[in-house]
């Protein structure tokens, strides 16, 4: 009658953390019991005091395939996803060439990641200037939804969008009901960085301040208003934007907002020079700042924890030179989503239960997938991670798995060990090792 029953003491449920015994048949969860039914002949795997969790769902990924594989790619990406509890995966739409802001760049991207997914994964759109016309094919194609920057991107084939170019497709996507990501940081004219090398994190936190956030988010409040087009804020940074998503919210505009595991571990204070691995944009800023993050993640103004996985290799993250000004910006984080938070977040007396709202249960309703993914609970998938709360472990390179083994996370003392890992029921991941691979599809908007 079941393929799988996976009983625990601790299985975290829409009703609150209890011992549980889950029912598994054909890739999904049938029931939710105290107990394994009488005369019930299931394979069980029992957890003992294990926390199972729905899988993760991170929405914000950096894959960078096709084109630039040798910054990331689907078949590295994906492993260090499941080997972190992550089971499903949104990719942005930059740092893969061509870029996706076209139906033939999206066909290349599902046709590179075919038969190397070990995760699920779906894909954001890109708006650039000049692609309006593609917007309405890339959503028939099955998109989930769109991003956007308003300040330059990294890479000049994703270049920012002004206001103007921002209200030709507000209107075709809201339509569609769909989310309408955006990097906010409004920049103008001003140069990003001064001229010459310069390994002080100092002036580089001071070069992109947080006004340059709440202009941003003061300007996408203002057109989501105008359109009704649900606008999501990406990788929140300053706190100082804390009180116009909130003020947003209350007024009942479709804004959300994330922030990623970085702003809330690291402090500005701490960094020291050169230390390109932890150069992102928005910067990482002081402690009094990141600390009104936690605070608006509790109060629910800001929605969920994303990951940002932004990889790029060793010779453009400046390591020799230290150079934070040249350096790409980006963290690479994937596979330690799930305890950098937890150690984190246990030092403030938060709760597993909130963790799993903020990493599994939230994330989903953004690329429209809350019906399917981020509950256990019957009728969804069976995707679901395994883990200890109590292990703790040291980040060490030869333990990640995604393609360059540089993180501001090496040699960071964490707690939480990922021990297993199931995609719709199946093990992909157990304690190190991948026992089945390459079971992830693609998710696509009329399969979703």
């Amino acid at each position: 009658m079941f393929d799988l029953a996976i009983s625990g003491n601790n299985i975290v449920t829409p009703d609150g953390i209890r011992k549980a015994v889950v029912l598994i048949k054909d890739g999904q969860i049938a029931a939710v019991a105290d107990v394994l039914p009488a005369g019930t002949e299931v394979m069980t795997v029992d957890i003992q005091d294990l926390v199972l969790m729905p899988g993760i769902t991170d929405p914000h990924v950096h894959i960078n395939e096709p084109g630039r594989t040798d910054w990331e790619g689907f078949e590295t990406a994906t492993r260090a996803a499941v080997a972190g509890g992550i089971t499903t995966l949104v990719d942005m739409p930059l740092n893969a060439s061509p870029v996706t802001t076209s139906v033939a760049a999206l066909d290349a991207k599902l046709q590179a990641a075919t038969q190397q997914l070990h995760a699920n994964c779906g894909y954001w759109g890109g708006v650039v200037p000049g692609n309006e016309n593609e917007i309405s094919p890339l959503i028939d194609k099955g998109v989930l939804g769109f991003k956007a920057f308003l300040t330059h991107s990294g890479i000049d084939d994703f270049p920012n969008v002004s206001a103007a170019q921002l209200e030709k497709v507000m209107p075709i996507i809201a339509r569609h009901d769909l989310p309408l990501l955006v990097h906010c940081e409004l920049t103008g004219e001003q140069a990003l960085s001064a001229a010459g090398p310069d390994p002080s994190y100092r002036r580089y936190l001071d070069s992109r301040p947080p006004q340059w956030e709440t202009a941003a988010i003061d300007l996408m409040i203002r057109l989501c208003e105008k359109y009704g087009c649900r606008v999501h804020i990406v990788h929140v940074s300053a706190a100082a934007a804390i009180p116009q998503i909130q003020a947003a919210k209350a007024k009942g505009l479709p804004l959300t907002a994330e922030t990623a595991q970085h702003y809330l571990y690291f402090n500005a204070e701490n960094i020291p020079d050169g230390q390109t691995p932890f150069k992102c944009a928005p910067p990482i800023r002081e402690k009094v700042n990141n600390n009104q993050l936690w605070d608006a993640l509790q109060l629910g103004i800001i929605d969920f924890v994303a990951t940002d996985h932004s990889p790029a290799p060793p010779a453009l993250k400046q390591l020799q030179s230290g150079d934070l000004n040249s350096a790409w910006g980006g963290i690479a984080s994937l596979q330690l989503a799930l305890p950098v938070l937890w150690t984190a977040a246990r030092k403030k007396g938060i709760p597993l239960k909130t963790i799993a709202r903020w990493l599994c249960e939230a994330p989903p309703a953004l690329p429209g997938l809350q019906q399917h993914k981020g509950k256990i609970a019957p009728g969804y998938d069976a995707d679901l991670v395994a883990w200890d709360p109590e292990a703790i472990f040291t980040v060490t390179e030869d333990m990640l798995h995604h393609r360059h083994k540089i993180s501001p996370y090496l040699q960071e003392t964490l707690s939480g060990v990922v021990r297993t890992t199931w995609l719709a029921g199946r093990k992909v991941f157990d304690n190190g090792t991948f026992p089945i691979e390459h079971t992830g599809n693609s998710i696509l908007r009329q399969n979703a």
